[in-house]
C-alpha cells in the first residue's frame, strides 16, 4: 500500500512540475499559510506534547502530503471542467467547489432586490380594479380606445426598460441601476396619482413601465449573481415570488374602491413607497462581485464577496472568478455581438423561453378568467381574482422548494405539459356536448391547474435560468434582450386576444395554445440544458469553452 501511495504521489509531482501555469498553484499559494495555520486542527494531532523540533518535522510532512493531495484534487477539478467545457454536458460537469450549505448575509440583499419584483407585480395589476373609476374621473369612461391606451402603454414602455436595463446595469453597475431605477418609478406613480387628465396618465404610466421593465431584467440578474451556488434556485424563484405578491397586494389595494370611487388615486400612489425603499435599500447593498470582478475592480469584490459569503469564503469565490476568467481576457460584448455564431444559439434560447411561456397562454387565461368564473355561477370579480392569484402564489412557493431539488428544466417540460393538458380541458369544456353538464366546474378545474402548472416552471424558471446560461460578458445584455422578447409578446396578447376570440371562439384559440404547449415541451426537452448545483463561472464554461 505504502509503495503504490509513493507512486501515485511520485507521477502527481512529475505532473505538477508540468503544470505551474495552472490557476490552481496560484491559488494554492494563497492558502499555503491557512493550511500551516490549520494543520494540527485538520489532522487532529496532539500538539501540546510534542518538542518544537517534532512539531516542524510533522508540520513539514504533514504540509507536503496536504499540499500533493491540494493540487491533485485540484487539476481533478481542472480536468473535469475543461473536458467537460470542450464537448461535455453541463449535466455532467463535476463541481469545483462543493461546499456547505450557507446564505451568509445574501437573504436581506435578495430581499431588497425583490421590492422591484413587488413593483412589478402591482403595477401590472394596480390598473385592473382601478380602470372602471379612473375613466369615469378623467373622461374615457366611454373610449375604449383610451382605456386600452391607459392598460398597454406600460407594457410597451415596459419593453424599452428591459431593452436599457441591461447596458445600463452594465455600465453603471447592479445596484447603481436599481437606484436610477427609481426614478421613473416614483414619477410615474406621482402623475398616475394625480392625474387630471388622460394624458397625464399615460405619461406616467409611460415612466412606470420604463421603470418595471428596467426591474425585470436586473432583479433576477442581481439575484443570481449574490446567491450561493446551492441555493441560487430557491433564491432565484423568490423573484416570481414577489411578482405576485405584488399582483395580490394591487388586488387587496382595490378592495375600499366600492366604497370611496376616488381610492383609485390613492391606489396608484402606494406604489412610491416601495420604490423610495429600493433606492435606499440599494444603498447599503453590495455589488454583484461578478461586475466588480469584471471591471477590474478586485479589491471592491473581495469587500463584496467577504459582506455576501463571510471573509473566510473570499478565496474561494476568487479563485472560481479567476478559473473563469471573467473580464480578465475580453472586454464586454455589444449588443451585435449577441447575434454571433459564438452565443446566438443560447441568446434563441433565452428569447425562445419567454416566447413559450407569454403564447402559452398565461395572459389571456388571467384576462378571461373573469368571464371563465361567471360561467360557473361565480359572479365576484375579486373572488375570481383572488382565486387566481392564490393558485399563482401557491404554485410559486412549491416551485422554491423544488427548483434545487428537481432542478431548472425538469420543471419547465413539468409546467408545459400540465399547461398544456388543462388547456385541452379547458377546450373541450366549451365544445363537448357530453361535458356540458360540467362545463362550468370543469372550466374553473382547468383554469386553476393552468395556473398552478405556470407558477410550477414555466413562471419562475426563465428569469432564473438566464442569467445562469448566458456567458459573463453578454449576461446583462441578453437579459435585457429576453425580457424584451417577454414584454412584446404580452403586449401582443393583451391586445389582439379579445379580437381573436371573437372571430374564432375561445376554444379555438386555447387549442392553439394546446399546440404552443406541446412544442414548448419539445424545445426544452431538446434545447434547455440543467443547470441546478452549478456555479455561474462552470456553467459558462461548459456552454462558452473559448471565454
Amino acid at each position: 500500500m505504502q509503495a503504490s501511495t509513493h507512486l501515485i504521489k511520485g507521477n502527481l509531482e512529475v505532473k505538477i512540475s508540468k503544470r505551474r501555469d495552472l490557476p490552481c498553484f496560484r491559488e494554492f499559494k494563497e492558502r499555503k499559510s491557512t493550511l500551516t495555520r490549520n494543520l494540527c486542527i485538520r489532522r487532529g494531532s496532539i500538539c501540546s506534547g510534542l518538542s518544537s523540533g517534532a512539531v516542524s518535522m510533522g508540520a513539514e510532512l504533514a504540509r507536503a502530503r496536504d499540499n500533493v493531495e491540494t493540487v491533485a484534487r485540484s487539476l481533478i477539478k481542472f480536468r473535469s471542467v475543461k473536458g467537460q467545457a470542450s464537448g461535455g454536458d453541463v449535466e455532467d460537469l463535476a463541481p469545483i467547489n462543493p461546499h456547505e450549505t450557507s446564505t451568509g448575509t445574501v437573504l436581506p440583499f435578495v430581499g431588497v432586490a425583490c421590492l422591484g419584483a413587488i413593483l412589478f407585480g402591482y403595477h401590472l395589476g394596480v390598473v385592473n380594479g382601478a380602470l372602471d373609476y379612473l375613466s369615469k374621473d378623467l373622461g374615457i369612461a366611454q373610449n375604449a380606445v383610451m382605456q386600452g391606451w391607459v392598460v398597454s402603454t406600460l407594457l410597451a414602455a415596459a419593453a424599452v426598460g428591459s431593452f436599457t436595463g441591461g447596458a445600463l446595469a452594465d455600465k453603471f453597475g447592479r445596484t447603481r441601476t436599481f437606484q436610477l431605477d427609481a426614478i421613473p418609478l416614483i414619477i410615474g406613480a406621482v402623475l398616475t396619482a394625480i392625474a387630471q387628465n388622460v394624458q397625464t396618465m399615460i405619461i406616467g404610466r409611460l415612466l412606470a413601465g420604463i421603470g418595471i421593465g428596467i426591474t425585470s431584467a436586473i432583479v433576477p440578474l442581481y439575484i443570481s449573481e449574490i446567491s450561493p451556488t446551492d441555493i441560487r434556485g430557491a433564491l432565484g424563484s423568490v423573484n416570481q415570488l414577489f411578482i405576485c405578491i405584488g399582483i395580490l397586494a394591487a388586488l387587496v389595494a382595490g378592495l375600499p374602491l366600492s366604497r370611496s370611487p376616488v381610492w383609485w388615486r390613492g391606489m396608484f400612489g402606494l406604489a412610491v413607497i416601495p420604490s423610495i425603499l429600493l433606492a435606499l435599500g440599494m444603498t447599503y447593498s453590495p455589488e454583484s462581485p461578478r461586475w466588480l470582478f469584471q471591471q477590474g475592480k478586485i479589491s471592491e469584490a473581495e469587500k463584496s464577496i467577504g459582506t455576501l459569503y463571510g471573509k473566510e469564503r473570499v478565496p474561494e469565490v476568487m479563485y472560481e472568478l479567476r478559473t473563469a476568467g471573467q473580464g480578465s481576457t475580453e472586454p464586454e460584448a455589444g449588443w451585435i455581438d449577441l447575434f454571433s455564431k459564438r452565443y446566438w444559439k443560447v441568446v434563441s434560447v433565452g428569447a425562445a423561453l419567454f416566447f413559450f411561456q407569454q403564447f402559452a397562454g398565461i395572459n389571456a387565461v388571467v384576462y378571461y378568467s373573469t368571464a371563465v368564473f361567471r360561467s360557473a355561477g361565480i359572479a365576484s370579480d375579486v373572488a375570481a381574482s383572488a382565486l387566481v392569484g392564490a393558485s399563482n402564489v401557491f404554485g410559486t412557493v412549491i416551485a422554491s422548494s423544488l427548483m434545487d431539488r428537481q432542478g431548472r428544466k425538469s420543471l419547465l417540460i413539468t409546467s408545459f405539459s400540465g399547461m398544456g393538458a388543462s388547456m385541452l380541458l379547458l377546450s373541450l369544456s366549451f365544445t363537448w356536448k357530453v361535458l356540458a353538464p360540467y362545463s362550468g366546474i370543469l372550466a374553473v378545474v382547468g383554469t386553476v391547474l393552468y395556473v398552478l402548472s405556470f407558477s410550477l416552471g414555466a413562471g419562475p424558471v426563465p428569469a432564473l435560468l438566464l442569467p445562469e446560461i448566458f456567458a459573463s460578458r453578454i449576461r446583462a445584455k441578453a437579459v435585457a434582450l429576453s425580457l424584451c422578447m417577454h414584454w412584446i409578446s404580452n403586449f401582443v396578447i393583451g391586445l389582439y386576444f379579445l379580437s381573436v376570440v371573437d372571430k374564432f371562439g375561445i376554444s379555438v384559440v386555447y387549442l392553439v395554445f394546446t399546440a404552443v404547449c406541446l412544442l414548448a415541451v419539445l424545445f426544452m426537452a431538446g434545447n434547455v440544458v440543467e443547470t441546478k448545483g452549478r456555479s455561474l463561472e462552470e456553467i459558462e464554461l461548459a456552454l462558452n469553452p473559448t471565454t
